[in-house]
């Protein structure tokens, strides 16, 4: 049944959609506070930055003559803002819609979903650690005052599917080495190349052809064992990321095998993707490179690399750290549902419904 038939049928429901503005009212609060540069990002570009585990939406711009251009749906905000940095905009902030093609049939997945990225200057990823501790207390606290939180009227508690989760400072922080040893039994830096992370994975079973590359096995073993653990009746920060996973971040300085990367969970949803932001603009185009014939070997829509954001990069962007955060997941855990359409007035299933 479409949305607004489920609306018009069962009026009670606009109590769970109304959740999205007051999220999105709490989010501004938060961040115009605290002297954040709201910005609006465009939803047509003609290049992005090469992501090899991602689908793009390819469409057709025509000038006043017809003549065609390529042009694509953004995957996230992140190079526009990033240029913003780089001209001197400061702490700045966006929530538009982004756009990743392949993902439907997914319960925490949208193909045109909303999300929230911000970017501190002069700082790295721990200081952005704070801000998701203090971001997630200050939405929960704002929805108790409104008479839209879920659980107990203390704000450091919620609840989620009728579990309660602890949200105060501090959260659980785990490295992925850390977690994979508590979840998954191995050690996973003598699993950093492909030979000896699929030679693990054949031992507890796992199903690894010849041609699939260590991203992929990494993430069978992720997906399977270490991630439903994360986030349970406490925030979980996973953090140090292998480096082949993080090809917007800084490496390590004492460990060039990881990044300074970390995502955030709660309950098992993955809400957050944050780095220590890279500003090296040739280490920056080396990976971009790798990216891009990875997406090659995939078979994924090509598209020009973003070289303006590699030129900004030259022109010289200040230190920062930064995240993406889905806001529609974090629309699913304050409204307490398991599924992303039921946030969105107008889901792709609706949409899209044969």
């Amino acid at each position: 049944m479409k949305t607004w038939r489920r609306l018009h049928d069962n009026p009670k429901l606009w109590e769970r959609y109304f959740i999205r503005e007051k999220v999105l009212t709490a989010i501004r609060r938060f961040f115009l506070d605290r002297g954040f540069h709201e910005v609006e990002t465009p939803y047509l570009t003609g290049s992005l930055p090469p992501e090899s585990y991602l689908d793009v939406f390819e469409t057709t711009l025509l000038d006043r003559n017809r003549k065609s251009t390529r042009a694509f749906l953004p995957t996230s905000p992140e190079p526009f803002l990033k240029k913003l940095l780089v001209a001197g905009i400061g702490n700045c902030f966006a929530i538009p819609k982004s756009f990743r093609n392949t993902e439907d049939k997914s319960r925490t997945h949208n193909p045109e979903f909303t999300i929230l990225e911000w970017y501190r200057v002069g700082a790295s990823y721990t200081d952005i650690m704070k801000d998701c501790e203090e971001l997630v207390l200050f939405i929960n606290a704002y929805l108790k005052r409104s008479g839209k939180g879920q659980g107990p009227a203390d704000p450091a508690e919620l609840m989620y599917q009728g579990k309660r989760v602890d949200i105060s400072s501090p959260w659980e922080r785990l490295t992925v080495v850390e977690a994979f040893k508590k979840y998954a039994h191995m050690n996973l830096e003598h699993a950093l190349t492909r030979e000896t992370i699929a030679k693990l994975a054949r031992a507890k079973g796992y199903r690894v052809e010849e041609t699939v590359e260590w991203e992929e096995v990494f993430h069978q073993i992720f997906l399977n064992e270490v991630e439903p653990h994360l986030g349970r009746g406490k925030p979980t920060i996973l953090y140090e990321y292998p480096s082949d996973l993080a090809a917007l971040a800084k490496l390590k300085a004492d460990d060039d095998r990881f990044a300074e990367r970390f995502e955030f969970y709660i309950e098992g949803l993955e809400l957050g993707d944050a780095y220590s932001e890279l500003t090296d603009w040739k280490d920056q185009l080396e990976r971009f490179r790798l990216e891009e014939e990875e997406r090659r070997r995939l078979g994924k829509v090509a598209h020009p690399i973003d070289m303006d954001f590699i030129e900004a990069l030259k022109t010289g962007m200040p230190e920062a750290g930064g995240i993406a955060v889905g806001v529609d997941r974090l629309i699913m855990l304050f409204a307490g549902v398991t599924d992303i359409s039921d946030t969105l007035f107008f889901p792709a299933k609706d949409l899209f419904a044969s």
